[in-house]
């Protein structure tokens, strides 16, 4: 009788069977120059939820091909509207969910202990005001270096530096060249120089030298309602709050 009433129990059990929340992956491809302020979002964002966050940092230019050759991303953040116009002319965005959510500033930059004087007038030399390399992003397609360009040009500095530019492959990787010392000086965003203490933040450049230093967000393709809830909670105060503490400016909504 025991025996049978155990059988029962456990056969009724079977009629009923648990289904375990299945973990939700959002992918999320973001600038550089994002790394740690997304870093920290994303972690206090999934903690407590069955929601894994995986995020790609790299130039907004490599991120863009990858997402045209198919990487399955589905929450894209550029560090300018170029790469993510870029997307939209190829379809490969959800337009509708597109909205700018950060601004930043271009920053001059020096290893530590070796700053110089700058004067944000085209009669400055800046060629003559240090030895050796400038490193930025690849002046043609990288954000930073794009906005490097815009910017040494607007002040007449380009000819005179074009030569001794480093166009490296991302902002990050312009920092890491500056701290480690291979490069005399160096054209970031405001916020790397703030995350690193082997560089010395010599000066901001003029907002008007150069195009708007613009964060644009949007999903990707046919992105899940995780990640357009995600997408969403980048505007919030919390978020904001995040951004801030690492010296981005969020867009006033």
């Amino acid at each position: 009788m025991i025996r049978f009433i155990f059988l029962l129990v456990v056969s009724s059990l079977g009629l009923f069977p648990v289904y375990a929340h299945a973990e939700q992956k959002i992918t999320v491809f973001a600038a550089a120059s994002l790394t740690n302020a997304i870093s920290e979002i994303t972690a206090g964002y999934e903690a407590g939820k069955p929601i894994k966050l995986q995020n790609s940092f790299a130039a907004s230019s490599a991120l863009a091909k990858q997402i045209e050759n198919g990487a399955p991303a589905q929450v894209f953040i550029s560090a300018d509207q170029k790469w993510m116009n870029y997307l939209g002319d190829k379809k490969l965005i959800d337009a509708a969910s597109r909205f700018d959510l950060l601004n930043n500033k271009l920053a001059l930059i020096a290893p530590k202990g070796r700053a110089f004087q700058v004067q944000f007038d085209p009669a400055f030399d800046l060629a003559g005001a240090f030895d050796g390399k400038l490193c930025t992003g690849e002046v043609e397609s990288v954000p930073v270096g794009i906005y490097a360009k815009q910017a040494l040009g607007s002040l007449g500095w380009w000819d005179g530096l074009k030569q001794r530019i480093v166009g490296a492959q991302d902002v990050r990787a312009a920092l890491t060249f500056v701290e480690r010392g291979e490069c005399a000086a160096g054209i970031v965003y405001e916020t790397d120089a703030r995350v690193s203490d082997k560089v010395e933040l010599i000066a901001t450049f003029p907002a008007g030298s150069h195009e708007p230093v613009v964060y644009p967000a949007a999903l990707v393709g046919n992105a899940t309602p995780e990640a357009r809830a995600f997408l969403q909670y980048l505007k919030s105060e919390q978020a904001s709050q995040v951004f801030i503490k690492y010296g981005f400016t969020p867009v006033a909504r």
